[in-house]
């Protein structure tokens, strides 16, 4: 099965969280944030991976829009990271980048199936 370029780049953003995460626990010594980081940032793929394989079109929309909100999480605790410096502006506005990114696209795919589901 040909992977969707939602499941390519949801999963590429969870290793660049995986690997973020590593960086402020052992470099910045933060535990809490960035705890809650990975937990959201590497939900996100983990859903749309799910999602996949979905018993119904309500059951992929519902896997779907998990996703967009694990999204929006991950993207509130990278600006939180970065609004008490534990990421530098330049850093986070990256990967910032990349949340908007994927919002975009769940927020497209949520919204087409629910239409196509009518």
């Amino acid at each position: 099965m040909k992977e969707s370029i939602l499941f390519i780049k949801s999963k590429a953003f969870a290793i660049k969280i995986v690997y973020l995460y590593k960086y402020l626990v052992d470099e910045k010594r933060e535990f809490i944030l960035s705890k809650q980081l990975l937990r959201s940032g590497t939900s996100v793929g983990a859903n749309i991976r799910e999602a996949r394989f979905a018993q119904s079109m309500p059951d992929f929309i519902s896997k779907m829009s998990i996703a967009l909100k694990e999204i929006s999480e991950t993207q509130y605790w990278l600006e939180l990271l970065m609004e008490t410096e534990y990421l530098g502006k330049a850093e986070a506005e990256n990967i910032i980048e990349e949340c908007t990114e994927l919002t975009r696209m769940l927020h497209a795919t949520v919204k087409t199936s629910k239409q196509n589901n009518k």
